[in-house]
């Protein structure tokens, strides 16, 4: 229950939580750790580190060209656990992976379970593992994950209750459809998206997702979330070669626009 705690402490508080996307061995297996330093340096809340893969559908070009690269560097399942025990030292902010389900498999998804727990991860996103599928991927025991779910601009009203009720520590809403990207363009049909859903989640507390890029957006749709998860923009930044200290900065950007 950390995660749903940790989100619930901060709305408590009259503000908003922040999650920041990372790519597992990103930019590369060295300085991966300084930039998650940096990250928690600058005020995240939420440490969202993403699996490298091969075919990552959900997410855009900037995000897969990290996934390409962190491969190249000859990322291991393994290391992503040894990353996550290092960072458990630094921080007690809660760690969550964002993996497709053929390198879980691969992995075998007992084990993945398993050691993800033991490492220290406090919960799951899976985003090619629909509602439906849910319960024939995630077994009955889940060694204390947390199974967070998404919702789409497409999702249903019933839908977006189903997900609501079996997802744990939060409800990941995609702002727009396609994949993830810091250009996204937020139209009428976005904020009446975002209030319904928002609406409509009630066991849970809803993150907004998918093109989050600049802290205006968290203004402009600041009483429709509990949350807001950057990942694009700083991976773009990494991409560009800004370094940590630069990273901590933009993160912190990001973090007074969620107070």
């Amino acid at each position: 229950m950390k995660i749903k705690n940790t989100i619930n402490t901060i709305i408590n508080n009259n503000k908003k939580a922040l999650a920041i996307f990372l790519t597992a061995g990103f930019p590369n297996k060295n300085k991966f750790i300084d930039y998650v330093k940096a990250t928690l340096d600058g005020g995240a809340d939420i440490l969202e580190i993403g699996i490298p893969f091969s075919d990552p559908l959900a997410d855009g070009p900037v995000i897969q060209k990290s996934s390409t690269l962190a491969l190249k560097e000859n990322f291991r399942m393994k290391d992503i656990f040894n990353y996550i025990e290092e960072i458990r030292k630094y921080s007690d902010i809660p760690p969550i992976l964002m993996g497709y389900a053929n390198p879980i498999n691969k992995y075998d998804k007992e084990k993945f379970l398993i050691d993800a727990a033991n490492c220290g991860v406090e919960g799951l996103i899976v985003p090619d593992i629909p509602l439906e599928e849910y319960d024939f991927f995630f077994p009955a025991e889940k060694h204390n994950l947390e199974i967070i779910l998404l919702t789409t601009p497409t999702s249903s009203s019933e839908r977006i209750k189903a997900i609501d009720k079996k997802s744990e520590g939060f409800v990941y809403c995609v702002s727009v459809t396609g994949t993830t990207g810091a250009d996204k363009k937020f139209d009428d049909y976005t904020m009446e998206h975002l209030r319904r859903t928002y609406s409509l989640i009630t066991k849970n507390k809803m993150m907004i997702g998918f093109g989050i890029g600049k802290p205006e957006d968290i203004r402009k749709f600041y009483d429709y979330s509990n949350g807001f998860i950057v990942g694009s923009r700083i991976i773009k930044s990494i991409l560009e070669g800004i370094e940590p200290d630069g990273i901590s900065n933009t993160v912190a950007l990001f973090k007074n626009a969620c107070n």
